[in-house]
């Protein structure tokens, strides 16, 4: 049975609220209805200990291009559209196609195009804060380039809509039952690739172009180079297509979390390792256990040597590093989706475990949109929740399928499961982006835009918003703490150029600590049954979905000013085909062939 929890929303991650009585009570008024349980404080030392005796094995289900606003922007308690903060940071946006003034509008439509989620036009849209540019700016990106009038519109007021509980039932099911971040940022500026680094580097390149300063990205951020900030493939295979780009990414050689979760057997790392050599020394001193890790992705093994249809290679991290790719014990770690379930119900994962779970344009389940069109149901089969290739109600079923799959599992009792997305689309959000270090553009590199992450665990803070700000590199911080990882800025090939490089020892950004419930933990209250986690595989399997607002324990606000229909004669799927191109995949590119935030 569904029931509704208390709903909390805490300002501060749990280690910070140790540290003083004041931020305990702050704490304990901050959090709504909670219990007396809630004000318990263990020390710093002990709530570390305590995480670390359940916590063991870690899934991060990785999603694409949506921003928190666009999920989550009438969720009820959390800086959503209806907030003073929206007001002052573009809820009201001019549109010069139209000659009007548009403000945010709901869509019950998953099927929506793509919007420009460039660097360049990320940049643009955040407006240096502001965020009021984002119709403007994806409207005269495509004029520019000769788009339709008509597409550019579409597009512009696309980027204003937001979708609920109506159309993404299981996401805010999830949010409500275990804990919601809402201060979480893209750690780049720029679209998937960057954020796939990021959430195993901490940082896209920036040691590396410190270390090597003519390997420098170009101003206009469209070339290779370092930081890494477009969606070029990385240097070796497998592709797609079975041909190596002609234009790939550079070699990245600075540390990741795949590297320091080796421990000693970081000395696995023979070839192409000398950008990370005094790492591996380092590592190997600390004498430190591996914990073994894995990247299951869609269309991995799918295919034949370098032909891979359906694979998406510049979402797979890993395959951007030569010390990983070229070194086959260490690739090795690297897999077809379809292999998870076969680790999971064969009860194959070792004592302590990282993996994630990064979906495709395809779906290996036989899912269709609940569309009928003929063009939504060839196009929009998609999985990983692209936009232009995946219905957002399929990809929350993605999400769905597999968080089932591990709490019916036995992993379910020592698990955190983390869903985030890699970018925000293009898509409107109203908090201004923190700001760090600059890019060779000139710009910050980040933050970017803020995206969703829900934190799934039996230890969680249920029904939480947790408002600590951090990114990409919170992950990696979070890794640290739970299995005593040295962090990334502190290894020898990469602290001499701080602050460029790794963000895991930034103090701005949370640890991700505050969406655990210390009760839980030091098992003064039960664990979150793996129950609360499920949803019948008969509603997961059902487009539309079956379950209702009302069946999220969830009731969305009302926002003031917000339309409850998109504007007359919009259409979110409007059709515009760019001249025939050639070369690589760029930055906030349709895979689906065509450049849909612009054209050239």
């Amino acid at each position: 049975m569904i029931q509704t929890h208390r709903r909390a929303k805490i300002e501060l991650d749990v280690m910070t609220k140790f540290v003083s009585p004041a931020l305990v009570l702050l704490f304990g008024c901050a959090a709504m209805g909670a219990s007396s349980r809630a004000l318990s404080r263990p020390s710093k030392g002990q709530f570390v200990a305590n995480l670390r005796a359940h916590i063991r094995h870690v899934f991060v289900i990785y999603q694409e291009n949506r921003s928190f606003d666009f999920y989550f922007g009438d969720y009820p308690g959390a800086d959503n559209l209806a907030t003073p903060q929206a007001r002052q940071h573009g809820f009201r946006q001019w549109d010069p196609i139209g000659h009007t003034w548009v403000t945010p509008f709901f869509l019950k439509t998953p099927d929506v195009a793509d919007p420009n989620h460039s660097r360049p036009s990320l940049i643009a849209k955040s407006d240096q804060g502001r965020m009021d540019k984002f119709v403007a700016a994806e409207e005269m990106g495509i004029e520019k380039h000769g788009g339709p009038a008509r597409y550019a519109r579409d597009m512009g007021l696309l980027t204003m809509a937001f979708e609920d509980c109506h159309t993404v039932p299981f996401l805010w099911y999830y949010a409500h039952h275990f804990a919601l971040y809402d201060h979480i940022f893209e750690g780049m500026y720029g679209p998937s690739t960057p954020g796939n680094i990021d959430l195993i580097a901490a940082q896209t390149g920036q040691t590396q172009w410190a270390r090597n300063p003519r390997e420098a990205v170009a101003p206009d951020d469209k070339g290779v180079g370092e930081p890494i900030v477009n969606d070029h493939n990385p240097p070796w295979g497998p592709y797609a297509s079975g041909h190596a780009p002609r234009h790939p990414a550079l070699d990245q050689t600075y540390a990741t979390l795949l590297l320091t979760l080796l421990g000693k057997k970081a000395t696995l790392a023979k070839k192409d390792n000398a950008g990370v050599k005094q790492d591996i020394t380092e590592l190997a001193k600390l004498d430190r256990r591996a914990i073994p890790w894995g990247w299951y992705q869609q269309g991995f093994g799918n295919g034949k040597g370098d032909y891979h249809p359906g694979y998406i290679p510049h979402h797979n991290a890993p395959q951007y590093f030569g010390y990983i790719r070229l070194n086959a014990p260490i690739w090795s770690g690297v897999h077809d989706l379809s292999d998870f379930q076969t680790v999971i119900t064969e009860r194959r994962l070792p004592a302590r475990s990282v993996d994630f779970i990064k979906g495709g344009g395809g779906n290996p389940f036989g899912w269709r949109p609940a569309n009928p069109s003929p063009r939504v149901q060839a196009q929009y089969s998609g999985d990983d929740d692209h936009p232009a290739d995946s219905d957002s109600q399929i990809a929350e079923s993605f999400v769905a399928r597999y968080v089932n799959l591990i709490a019916r599992s036995p992993y379910w009792r020592s698990s955190v499961i983390i869903i985030l997305w890699d970018d925000p689309g293009g898509f409107y959000d109203h908090v201004p982006p923190p700001q760090f270090e600059h890019c060779p553009d000139g710009h910050p590199c980040g933050d970017g835009p803020r995206i969703p992450l829900i934190l799934i665990s039996p230890y969680a803070q249920s029904g939480a918003i947790v408002s600590s700000p951090g990114d990409h590199a919170s992950f990696a911080k979070f890794l640290d703490v739970l299995f005593d990882l040295p962090p990334l800025a502190s290894l020898p090939d990469e602290k001499p150029y701080l602050p460029e490089g790794p963000r895991d020892t930034n103090a701005r950004l949370t640890k991700l600590l505050g969406g655990f419930d210390p009760a839980r933990l030091a098992g003064a209250e039960p664990p979150i049954p793996a129950s609360r986690a499920e949803i019948p595989d008969s509603v997961v399997d059902h487009f539309p979905p079956s379950m209702t607002c009302k069946d999220t324990g969830v009731k969305p606000i009302r926002v003031a000013g917000a339309s409850p229909a998109p504007p007359a004669g919009f259409n979110p799927r409007p059709r515009k085909r760019p001249p025939h191109r050639t070369g690589p995949l760029t930055e906030g590119e349709s895979r689906s062939g065509g450049k849909l935030g612009s054209s050239r």
